[in-house]
């Protein structure tokens, strides 16, 4: 994601309207455009970066967001920010319809990229892991089954539009005579036709095939944030570009520990001695058990820390916390001798509970402990 304000990117103030967005975005889309900058890299990049900003600011939810916190608003999560892994052809794919039928980058440019553009569908899938996998990062293999071209596939130029996907018209109108451009009938715009289809093969030229990816996921992933494998996804009729796999992270639910953030909470159960005299004891964490000691006199709702026990940031090596919070456990059941035991401490001066302040709820001792 570029660090640059967006607004200062496309040349408008936070006041703009979405018009004002939209119009902004095209001035600067045909300037850097890449048919206008051949093999100019500065080119390119300030062409992705108008397209970032466009995405978040003609988005009035995450518009929102980018106002309130920055670029930090759009990491990650649903409805968060996916623009920084666009590539020059998801821009066209994605954000080409502003400038209408007859793209100014077609006229400018004489259609160059009009085939070139073609580009297969995204798939989309959903990937559930562990908060331990979350925590280190993993390497996961996910079976995919995508569209791609079948063997013995050829196509060739569409006799009708020549190979450009395009067919232009003249009309007459009262200014005089305007050449329109629509999409071609023939070829739906793909600027190719099959030549020769193999048995079993769609009439596109593609068929299903079932495969096994390798995909690092990096730690501290979250619930809600997706992540790309460029040109993993549907292949293109006719040698175009593969579309894009998209792999949405689930987060599944842990028996032992509850995320808040980059920390881990655990809630640790002790007996009312172990709370009274102290003791060691073992507690689980993300990559093992440890041994912590319990003070005597030790409290319920008391939190312990253990530092970067927690899940690596995604951004950083530096990992989260685990938290541990104490709660007393009192038995249902009782012997008599236990009973005799525990009624003759009954009256004593030091086990009289002394007045304090109302219990709060548990995320805000957590917040409390952490600032």
């Amino acid at each position: 994601m570029s660090k640059r304000d967006f607004y200062d990117i496309l040349g408008v103030n936070k006041s703009a309207s979405q018009a004002d967005i939209k119009k902004a975005y095209r001035k600067v889309a045909i300037k850097y455009h890449p048919d206008k900058n051949p093999d100019d890299k500065s080119a390119e990049e300030k062409f992705k970066e108008a397209a970032e900003a466009y995405e978040a600011l003609s988005n009035p939810e995450k518009k929102q967001k980018y106002d309130r916190f920055g670029h930090d608003g759009l990491r990650g999560g649903p409805g968060g920010f996916s623009g920084g892994g666009m590539n020059v052809e998801d821009i066209f794919e994605q954000f080409g319809d502003i400038f209408g039928g007859g793209s100014p980058f077609d006229s400018f440019f004489g259609g160059g990229r009009g085939q070139q553009r073609n580009k297969g569908k995204n798939l989309r899938i959903k990937l559930k892991l562990t908060i331990q996998e979350i925590a280190t990062g993993i390497e996961k293999k996910i079976k995919v089954k995508r569209l791609v071209t079948a063997p013995g596939v050829t196509f060739k130029n569409c006799s009708i539009c020549n190979g450009t996907g395009k067919v232009s018209k003249v009309v007459n109108t009262m200014l005089g005579q305007m050449v329109s451009s629509s999409s071609c009938n023939q070829c739906n715009g793909k600027g190719q036709t099959i030549d020769n289809k193999p048995p079993g093969v769609d009439s596109t030229g593609l068929q299903f095939k079932e495969e096994i990816l390798k995909i690092n996921i990096p730690s501290g992933v979250g619930d809600g944030m997706q992540l790309s494998m460029t040109a993993k996804g549907n292949e293109s009729p006719g040698g175009g570009i593969p579309g894009d796999l998209l792999i949405l992270i689930e987060e599944k639910e842990d028996d032992n520990f509850k995320r808040d953030g980059n920390n881990v909470v655990y809630d640790l159960y002790i007996n009312f001695t172990d709370a009274a005299l102290g003791n060691e004891l073992q507690v689980p964490t993300l990559t093992g058990k440890v041994k912590i000691k319990i003070p005597p006199g030790t409290q319920g709702g008391k939190i312990f820390r253990l530092r970067g026990k927690g899940i690596k940031d995604i951004n950083s090596s530096i990992a989260g916390d685990q938290l541990i919070h104490v709660n007393i456990w009192t038995p249902k059941k009782l012997t008599q001798e236990e009973v005799k035991i525990l009624s003759q401490l009954k009256n004593s001066k030091n086990f009289k509970p002394s007045p304090g302040k109302s219990d709060k709820g548990f995320f805000e001792k957590i917040r409390d402990f952490m600032s």
